[in-house]
């Protein structure tokens, strides 16, 4: 496809999805019967356009790769100008293809899945809606085109999650995340506006091309509140506490949030962001702590969960820590990132929908104490999550071997004591990951069988496991495709800059040895706890301190409820009773004495003509005499 034809067909990337979402919503119960079909289709649609493109872009010179497309002058103030234009370059590219092609296979799965659902027209109808508003996000070429996607993916995910409303927990974690995500749009806000007053511009090119001139300390704060708004949407310490809760939705919401979407949206903005966060050290040191911390953080918290999907949702918020990480190591790290998040979007979403295959089979039960043994029931779906697993904790050749080895190798080079530092973190979260992980195979597929009497397991039908076992396909090639000969890295160099030659404290074979006996220590001690001894059907009440915190999110909620909500009550009683007391009360004073001056007035108009007479006269006397006094004087 010509860079012409892709510039005039670019639009129709978010445009289809956009479509068939206000078509089933307006549309009504007359789509009813045919809108899954509808959905799934102008999803499908967007998807071989994004294949076509990138086929298109690999066969045209580097320096013709980037394309955009321009459709109307958005806003107009004076000299400042932005446009609403497309652009479609290599990073662009690689979240188009993700976003359309694992977003169209659950599109797919949630056809059998939401099936017998009454609301299944509408459920497909914001799903189009979330990769329509995924797609404005990581299209836009300005800042403020990226906000308008980042807020509509927000909507979005406050509508799925809370699809089920009339569960009071689903409504609840719906207005969980929408609430902590406005706290990462405050952020983006003031980033914007300090653009705005910085450089005088938010489109790209504009941006990036002013910011040599910056002072440091101003782009240090910019990039800042762009880790403030990525930390809400990507989950990350502080910002994570919602991404648990988000399981309330149905599972394909899960694995579209968790895999193609939202949590990809704020690795998006920082690599997005590379020209400035090269200009801000302290804003990528900033970065690199955040993504340490939070992957040790959700790998701890994977570990003590009896939910299955809120294990993978632990797995996700670590996940997406390695690759915040990488992200704030550079040039050296920007690849390596996106290298993890597009494997990443092939396992998890496997994993995720392999779970929801569990549910569906299960009468809809999470609890992996009161599973066990589905192996042999669910063939298909233990192959599939098998070859998931193998993919997340990074077992040779499966696809996060490489990524996730890519990033620990970048962390060790970063250099100096920090980069030991990193290194280890990411090592010691890659057994912590084997451990979790396991835990979740050994108590879901291999035991005893701890079923409910009226549980009658079955493997999926097609239209879910056809999907599951494409993106097991993705989960053990994905990473060799793209990482070997450094096919990524040479793709992505002309947006984010290339990493050039780092030379680590150790070899690379000497990282892929510790890494491999450290993750096959994982695995060991998980299958020694859970795959060769029983499984209580109810967790120990008796647990040490560590496990306890595990079990309550390592107390973000709490610290959330203390450090920032109950202060914020606290401010608002005390701005009320000052507003009754003080200012109220003035206001009230105010309000009173109007009210007694009208009435001595009042007594003034009680319509005799002789009264008003003699108040004219009676004016007519002070006036003259005033006057007589001002000329004498």
């Amino acid at each position: 496809m010509s860079s012409e034809l892709t510039s005039t067909l670019l639009w129709l990337v978010p445009g289809l999805p956009a479509a068939g979402a206000l078509l089933l919503l307006v549309g009504g119960r007359r789509t009813d019967r045919w809108g899954h079909l509808l959905a799934t289709g102008l999803s499908a649609a967007s998807a071989i356009l994004g294949i076509a493109m990138w086929i298109g872009m690999i066969g045209r010179d580097e320096a013709a790769r980037s394309v955009t497309s321009g459709a109307y002058d958005w806003i107009g103030a004076g000299s400042f100008r932005v446009d609403a234009a497309l652009l479609l370059d290599q990073l662009s590219m690689c979240f188009v293809l993700l976003i359309t092609v694992v977003g169209t296979l659950i599109h797919v799965y949630s056809i059998g899945y939401m099936a017998h659902d009454p609301g299944r027209r509408r459920f497909f109808a914001y799903l189009n809606l979330f990769v329509a508003a995924m797609l404005i996000l990581v299209l836009a070429d300005s800042y403020l085109g990226l906000y308008l996607g980042w807020e509509g993916v927000g909507l979005a995910s406050y509508l799925l999650i809370g699809f089920w409303q009339h569960k009071p927990v689903a409504a609840t974690a719906a207005k969980k995340a929408f609430v902590m995500n406005r706290v990462g749009d405050i952020g983006m806000v003031i980033a914007l506006a300090l653009m705005f007053a910085t450089f005088g511009a938010v489109d790209f090119d504009g941006v990036f091309g002013a910011a040599a001139t910056g002072s440091e300390a101003t782009l240090t704060f910019i990039c800042f509140m762009l880790l403030l708004g990525a930390c809400a949407k990507s989950a990350q310490v502080p910002l994570q506490a919602w991404l648990g809760d988000a399981m309330e939705g149905p599972t394909p919401v899960s694995a579209l949030i968790h895999a193609a979407t939202m949590v990809t949206a704020g690795v998006y903005l920082i690599t997005r962001s590379a020209p400035l966060f090269n200009l801000a050290p302290h804003a990528q040191t900033g970065v690199v702590v955040v993504g340490a911390v939070t992957l040790l953080f959700g790998a701890i918290i994977g570990c003590a969960k009896d939910d299955i999907k809120k294990a993978l949702a632990a797995s996700t918020m670590s996940q997406i820590g390695y690759m915040v990480l990488a992200a704030g190591l550079g040039p050296a790290g920007y690849a390596v990132a996106i290298l993890h998040l597009l494997t990443h979007g092939f396992f998890k979403a496997g994993l995720f929908l392999g779970s929801g295959s569990v549910m569906h089979a299960m009468n809809d039960e999470t609890d992996m104490r009161k599973l066990g043994g589905l192996r042999t029931v669910m063939p298909i779906t233990f192959v599939t999550f098998g070859l998931g697993y193998l993919a997340i904790i990074g077992v040779p050749p499966f696809a996060g071997f490489y990524s996730k080895d890519h990033i620990i190798e970048a962390a060790l080079s970063s250099g100096g004591v920090r980069g030991w530092i990193l290194g280890l973190a990411a090592i010691a979260g890659a057994g912590i990951t084997a451990f979790y992980m396991t835990r979740v195979m050994a108590m879901t597929f291999f035991g005893d069988r701890r079923w409910a009497s009226d549980a009658k397991p079955h493997e999926s039908g097609s239209s879910m496991t056809g999907p599951m076992i494409v993106l097991a396909v993705g989960s053990v090639f994905s990473g060799g495709l793209l990482a070997i000969g450094g096919t990524l890295t040479d793709f992505l160099s002309p947006v984010v800059g290339s990493a050039g030659e780092h030379e680590g404290p150790l070899p690379s074979w000497v990282v892929t040895v510790v890494v491999l006996v450290v993750v096959l220590i994982g695995v060991g001690i998980a299958w020694n706890q859970y795959g060769r001894a029983a499984i209580p059907e109810t967790a120990p009440a008796e647990v040490s301190g560590l496990t306890r915190a595990a079990r309550a999110d390592l107390y973000g909620d709490l610290f959330n409820e203390r450090a920032i909500a109950a202060p914020g009550q606290t401010l608002i009683t005390g701005l009320v009773q000052l507003e009754d007391r003080g200012l109220g009360a003035a206001t009230s004073g105010v309000g009173t004495a109007v009210v007694e001056l009208s009435d001595v007035t009042r007594r003034s108009q009680n319509g005799f003509v002789r009264s008003y007479a003699l108040s004219i006269l009676a004016g007519t006397v002070v006036v003259a005499a005033l006057s007589l006094v001002v000329s004498v004087l």
